[in-house]
């Protein structure tokens, strides 16, 4: 029977899971163990929301609608089964960043931004192509991410007191930490170490315990008990509300959007990346597939919705989606119910959240960040592979001392180069003789003819490398024989180098011949001018020496 095809492009690949989930029949048993994995996630989500926006530069409430409107959404519209959206750690620096350069309301519009610009992709039919991010890009931005994380929350870790803002640039907020170090509160830093060895501990000897969550209970009750000198979320922000606010536009003025517009091309290209990066961690835990082009329609919506309800960027989120995945999800419902738990948990326990410990939140992102920093694949990629290890270490650095964007652009450009120095050490060319007696035109006994056989794909890469060699023919040959039989591709720059031979030949009265091209191999020769009548094409290298005589006789 005859197997027909998959079209590239479907209207299927922007289908929601949830929808595909329905279809396939959704069964109580199903929804019980829903509700349990978005009850899991939800207890992780809580604590780390607002301590993910506090981190960022915005009060915890804003991490709070994050999640419940924006991880609803992702749930209900993405391409992913078991994919968690909300406030991300990798998000932090670039957040705070923007909080500080143009103000909340402005982070809002660039949110929309985005959201609109991740959706314009997902309809590009980018989402299949994003994901093709080198692994060391990948492994080196999470550990930069993680660096900035832990920075950040030094400051209440330590319980520091800051003269004036905190600075955003690293190693200018290390200097001024440093400064401060006067004001160091032992009584945050004893919460700070408590929550981190809690956390460990509960994970060791609990693993499905919500460690996050206990952990930062308990560190409110011992500050409220014994009443700690340690600044907590209701005496930096006051009363948590209890319902999100009524949706509302930001302002769309053309200065506020062009001061808007850089970073949401930023939150964009870093939406992006995480999502599907998260997406498709998922599907190595569960052996399922994502549909990226719906993920990134899902993050588009999320992020167009979220911030008219007064949160910030959504994006999938690894650490809570693994959780999901862990906690025996079976599906998109999971990711809706961890919502409205969350949604709940601000209805019925805000005024008990004011009670955390602000140097609790900070040891959970110091815990979250030790998490992410990949140390094994790290230690690894710099141990096996000195071209990974640049490309690592280039995106590393770029992302903690420079900027995220162009930490990735830097090490795509320079994962890109490596790659392409491997495709052309791959490349390679042979060089046999083949006697032909009818070709002796000039009577000297020499009847031989050069033969090039090529392997691999001939591209701009191994054209520069090998070029060379097919420049090292006699200064009147006879004919040259190039076979392309094992040449699966070849690229423009490829192609042109062969027309710059053809012509050679031409000016020398010689011949050339091409044999065992694939029409899409010979089609890209034809673009480049390797055509006419002294090209002579054949279908196999066995076929030269009937068609060279049958030349020779015409």
């Amino acid at each position: 029977m005859a197997l027909t095809p998959t079209p590239v492009h479907s209207a299927s690949e922007f289908l929601p899971k949830l929808v595909t989930i329905l279809r396939e029949g959704y069964r109580p048993a199903d929804l019980r163990a829903d509700a349990l994995a978005g009850l899991t996630v939800a207890i992780v989500a809580l604590p780390l929301s607002m301590a993910i926006a506090i981190a960022s530069g915005v009060s915890p409430e804003r991490g709070l609608f994050t999640t419940i409107i924006g991880g609803f959404i992702v749930s209900m519209l993405g391409g992913s089964r078991f994919q968690i959206g909300g406030p991300a750690g990798a998000f932090i620096v670039l957040v705070s960043a923007c909080v500080a350069a143009i103000g909340v309301e402005e982070l809002l519009l660039a949110t929309l931004m985005s959201g609109v610009f991740l959706a314009v992709l997902a309809a590009l039919r980018a989402g299949s192509y994003v994901r093709f991010i080198p692994y060391p890009v990948t492994v080196g931005f999470t550990a930069g991410i993680a660096v900035i994380i832990f920075a950040s929350q030094i400051k209440d870790l330590l319980g520091l007191s800051l003269p004036g803002a905190e600075p955003a640039e690293i190693l200018h907020k290390l200097e001024v930490l440093w400064g401060a170090r006067g004001s160091l509160n032992p009584a945050a830093l004893m919460v700070a170490l408590g929550t981190i060895a809690v956390i460990v501990g509960i994970k060791r000897a609990l693993p499905k315990a919500p460690n996050l969550l206990i952990a930062a209970a308990l560190a409110s009750v011992l500050v409220a008990v014994m009443g700690l000198p340690v600044e907590t979320i209701y005496s930096r922000f006051g009363d948590l509300p209890r319902s999100p606010p009524v949706p509302s536009l930001p302002d769309f003025g053309l200065e506020a959007v062009q001061a808007a517009l850089p970073w949401a091309l930023s939150f964009t290209l870093l939406g992006a990346i995480e999502s599907l990066l998260s997406a498709v961690v998922a599907d190595g835990m569960s052996g399922r597939r994502h549909r990226p082009n719906a993920e990134l329609m899902a993050q588009g919506v999320a992020n167009v919705v979220t911030p008219l309800f007064g949160g910030f960027c959504v994006t999938g989120t690894i650490a809570r989606t693994a959780t999901n995945v862990r906690a025996g999800s079976r599906g998109p419902v999971s990711g809706m119910l961890h919502a409205l738990f969350v949604l709940a948990f601000m209805l019925v326990a805000a005024p008990l959240a004011g009670f955390i410990p602000l140097a609790a939140l900070a040891g959970v992102l110091a815990v979250v960040a030790w998490n992410m920093a990949e140390k094994e694949e790290l230690w690894h990629l710099a141990r096996h592979s000195r071209a990974d290890a640049v490309v690592l270490l280039a995106t590393f650095g770029l992302v903690v001392f420079r900027d995220l964007t162009e930490g990735i652009v830097v090490g795509f450009a320079l994962a890109g180069l490596v790659f392409i120095n491997r495709m052309s050490a791959g490349t390679t060319i042979a060089e046999s003789r083949l006697a032909l007696p009818e070709m002796d035109l000039d009577g000297d006994g020499d009847t031989d003819v050069v033969v090039y056989h090529l392997n691999g794909p001939w591209f701009f890469g191994a054209a520069a490398r090998l070029g060379s060699v097919l420049d090292q023919v006699s200064e009147r040959p006879r004919a040259l024989v190039v076979d392309f039989a094992a040449v699966p591709l070849i690229d423009s720059s490829g192609a042109y180098s062969f027309a710059l031979l053809a012509r050679k030949m031409a000016r020398r009265e010689g011949r050339l011949v091409i044999s065992g091209a694939s029409a899409e191999v010979r089609r890209a020769l034809h673009q480049a001018g390797v055509q006419g009548d002294l090209v002579l094409f054949v279908p196999r290298l066995d076929a030269v020496p009937e068609a060279l005589a049958a030349q020779s006789r015409g």
